[in-house]
């Protein structure tokens, strides 16, 4: 099995009023091809800078960002041409991905027209097909982002991303700012691009998610990887405190 991506001894360190926030601290990450890795940890652990580094939206204070086994930055480029297309971000806040000027349709279209194909007709029936697999109704695909609902916007964002018919998808905290019946649908959605064989790392706090969704597991605290195995062992068997104390706040759940 591949590893489609590797992070490697990464760290991230911001400086602010002076002061420098080590907000990642010499971590390695893998995600094989075909499975979901979870990232995990409460806000303010670093997982979400991390993301970003994956990505490539955020530069590393040192160490390396592998994809298939090469580095992502290029001189001052990164994720150069075709590469671009292979790793999208789905974000917390679906308007960072949807221009609030535009209609969902067109934002899609916009996507097919820069990554496949530059027919504006069959972009656009490309578009429909997608927001159409994502829930997102022909009357809805016409509206403006803030005329959908916040598990609209969501879906209508990962419509967005899959334009660029990537291998990997890096999700930050998709379900967060969404409603209980909302979650229930993305995440239905997400089981059907795996199924498709994406390959996707997932960045959540909600372990209930985590559990449904990922293959394998790394739990951050502080910007440091405190304890990373198969998801199944961590929930049952976890050995780190911070794990421990993480897993023992699910509601009904019972460390055997």
């Amino acid at each position: 099995m591949n590893n489609l991506l590797e992070g490697i001894d990464i760290s991230v360190t911001f400086k602010a009023y002076g002061d420098e926030i080590k907000a990642v601290r010499n971590v390695d990450f893998v995600l094989p091809e075909g499975k979901v890795v979870g990232i995990v940890g409460e806000s303010g652990s670093g997982k979400s800078t991390l993301a970003r580094v994956l990505s490539g939206l955020q530069i590393p204070t040192s160490g390396h960002v592998k994809y298939l086994g090469e580095d992502i930055r290029q001189g001052s480029v990164v994720y150069k041409g075709e590469l671009r297309k292979a790793v999208q971000m789905v974000f917390q806040d679906p308007y960072s991905s949807l221009n609030p000027r535009m209609r969902i349709i067109n934002a899609v279209t916009e996507g097919v027209l820069q990554h496949q194909t530059n027919d504006k007709q069959l972009a656009k029936e490309i578009a429909s097909k997608l927001l159409k697999r994502m829930g997102i109704s022909e009357i809805d695909s016409r509206k403006y982002p803030f005329s959908l609902s916040g598990g609209q916007r969501q879906r209508a964002s990962v419509a967005r991303a899959l334009t660029a018919q990537p291998k990997i998808l890096i999700a930050d905290e998709p379900t967060s700012a969404i409603d209980q019946s909302a979650q229930s649908q993305l995440l239905e959605l997400f089981g059907e691009l795996i199924k498709d064989g994406l390959s996707i790392v997932l960045v959540s706090h909600d372990l209930g998610v985590i559990r449904y969704l990922t293959d394998f597991v790394y739990v951050m605290e502080n910007g440091v990887f405190v304890e990373s195995g198969e998801t199944k062992d961590i929930f049952e068997k976890p050995k780190n405190p911070y794990t421990q104390k993480l897993i023992s706040s699910i509601p009904g759940h019972s460390i055997k």
